[in-house]
């Protein structure tokens, strides 16, 4: 699916936020408190605006690796990062979220943007990010929620329950016709995928259970941030010492 909708993900995104995603991932990586020399991991990157993001804030002397399982998108994360100064290109490659190819302790932070609602098992991807940052290093995770409190719970439920499957609608009508081949059964179009969005983000836990999520997986100091009027949430918390 995820590689389905790489070449329209950008736009779509943009389309969807008014371009304020840009700057719902600079707050991220505030939370990430990284700086030169510093190493970072960016799990399920998708196309890397966060990767690029926390790269600008490594540089010089430090690392930022992109990780994502759709090698679609981690197409178009290396393009934007080739088209860039060279100082500031993360490394993007291939990896599971759920067995993350990277030895403990080897990352001053790792973040996840609009990504851990797709973990497969979510207490299991968020032990990984833990796993592989050092003690006293941060993890962060930038994901949408669903507000509560009216009108903007009316209007969210308009925009998600209505609008975003109707812009996947439309991008699948359009990339169809370009492509002039039919859809072939049990194939996962863009339209399927942008309905797949909402639901998603329904079924993902409260800002006050993921923060418990964070706890058990093995971070302290957890908090969380709720911006765009409560439809954006960031949670970030410390790798704590010793076994986890």
């Amino acid at each position: 699916m995820f590689d389905r909708i790489a070449g329209v993900y950008d736009l779509l995104n943009t389309a969807m936020t008014a371009g304020l995603h840009h700057r719902w991932r600079e707050r991220a990586a505030d939370e990430a408190r990284i700086g030169p020399g510093s190493r970072v991991l960016d799990v399920a990157t998708g196309t890397g605006d966060l990767a690029l993001e926390l790269a600008r804030r490594v540089a010089p002397g430090g690392e930022v690796i992109g990780s994502d399982f759709a090698e679609g998108m981690l197409d178009r994360a290396r393009a934007k990062a080739a088209a860039g100064p060279s100082e500031l290109r993360p490394r993007f490659e291939w990896g599971d979220a759920m067995s993350l190819p990277y030895e403990d302790a080897s990352f001053d932070a790792a973040t996840v943007g609009f990504g851990a609602r797709n973990f497969d098992d979510l207490s299991a991807g968020l032990r990984e990010m833990v796993r592989v940052v050092r003690p006293g290093g941060r993890v962060v995770v930038l994901e949408i929620t669903t507000p509560t409190r009216a009108p903007l719970s009316l209007f969210y439920g308009l925009w998600f329950d209505r609008l975003v499957p109707a812009l996947g609608r439309l991008a699948g009508g359009l990339a169809q016709n370009r492509s002039g081949a039919a859809r072939r059964e049990g194939e996962v179009t863009i339209s399927d995928a942008y309905t797949y969005l909402p639901n998603s983000v329904k079924r993902f836990p409260s800002p006050q259970t993921l923060a418990g999520e964070l706890e058990r997986a093995g971070l302290g100091e957890i908090s969380y941030l709720l911006i765009a009027g409560g439809i954006v949430a960031i949670h970030s918390g410390t790798v704590m010492g010793g076994s986890r």
